[in-house]
C-alpha cells in the first residue's frame, strides 16, 4: 500500500483509463475527494461520489472518454511528501500552454492554477493534469 494517497489515486485513475474501465474506486480521504471534485468541475472526469461508511469508505470516480480514448492523457504528481513544491503566484505558469492544468493547494483551498492566478494566490503545486 502506498503511503502517499494522492499518488495512489493518480496511479489508479491512470491505470483504469489505460484499460478503459468505466469507473475506479479509491480509498476515501478528504484531500483525494477535493482533488476529484476539482477534476470533475474542470471536465476531466464524469462524476465523483462518496460510497460506504468507515472504515470501508471509498470515492467512486466515473471516468470520461471521447472516441474511446481517455480525456486525461497525462497525470503527474509534482509536490511529493519528501519534496514539497511551493510557488508564488508570479511563478505559476500555464500547463502545456493552457491545454492542461495544475491543482494548487492555497490558503483558500484547492483550486486550479488558472483560478489561483486570477485570485493572486500562491501555494503548493499538488499535481498536473493534461
Amino acid at each position: 500500500m502506498a503511503t502517499d494517497s494522492i499518488t495512489d489515486m493518480l496511479t489508479r485513475i491512470r491505470n483504469a483509463q489505460a484499460v478503459s474501465h468505466p469507473e475506479v474506486d479509491i480509498p476515501f480521504s478528504q484531500l483525494n475527494y477535493k482533488i476529484a471534485k476539482v477534476l470533475e468541475s474542470e471536465g476531466f472526469i464524469e462524476k465523483v461520489s462518496r460510497k460506504g461508511r468507515k472504515p470501508k469508505k471509498i470515492i467512486r470516480i466515473v471516468l470520461k472518454y471521447k472516441d474511446k480514448k481517455g480525456v486525461i492523457s497525462g497525470l503527474k504528481r509534482i509536490s511529493k511528501p519528501g519534496q514539497r513544491i511551493y510557488l508564488k503566484v508570479k511563478d505559476i505558469r500555464p500547463i502545456r500552454t493552457g491545454f492542461g492544468m495544475a491543482i494548487v493547494s492555497t490558503p483558500k483551498g484547492l483550486m486550479t492554477d488558472k483560478t489561483a492566478r486570477k485570485k493572486r494566490l500562491g501555494g503548493e503545486i499538488i499535481c498536473e493534469i493534461w
